[in-house]
């Protein structure tokens, strides 16, 4: 497992402050749209990573509460980042596929299950938590 990380084209670089410990994977349409298929992503707090090559991303504000980060020279998906006000402001959730080494990172949990496609499925048992659930959690981080 490594704490290093990229955009396919090497543009830019990370280092993140600590090993990831868990992994987690998100069901959500615009996830899905971002990423391809599930987004599979390693949570970082703020200031948890150091970026190199930072002048090479580019945000989109994908919604009231987040936005969405890629290399504008090859648009690789770095990294979501939620920027409603409360206790998760700041959060980056790094893709896992741009870590140089997952190593055996356990799969822990996936958000949004209720509009995973029927078709797949993961053999690990994790916590699921249904769009209700998570936007619940950001609601109440939002009023602390």
């Amino acid at each position: 497992m490594s704490k290093f990380g990229s955009c396919l084209c090497g543009a830019l670089t990370y280092t993140l402050a600590e090993a990831p410990k868990e992994v987690g994977a998100c069901h959500c349409g615009m996830c899905r749209k971002w990423s391809g298929g599930i987004f599979l992503a390693l949570e970082v707090p703020a200031g948890g990573v150091e970026i190199k090559g930072a002048e090479n991303l580019t945000a989109y504000a994908s919604s009231e509460w987040a936005e969405r980060v890629f290399c504008k020279t090859c648009g690789s998906s770095i990294f979501y980042r939620v920027t409603a006000p409360g206790a998760h402001q700041g959060t980056c959730y790094f893709g896992a596929g741009t870590l140089d080494d997952l190593g055996d990172v356990p799969l822990t949990g996936e958000l949004f299950i209720d509009e995973k496609p029927k078709g797949y499925s993961f053999a690990e048992k994790t916590q699921q938590m249904s769009t209700d659930e998570v936007m619940a959690m950001f609601a109440a981080s939002a009023q602390s």
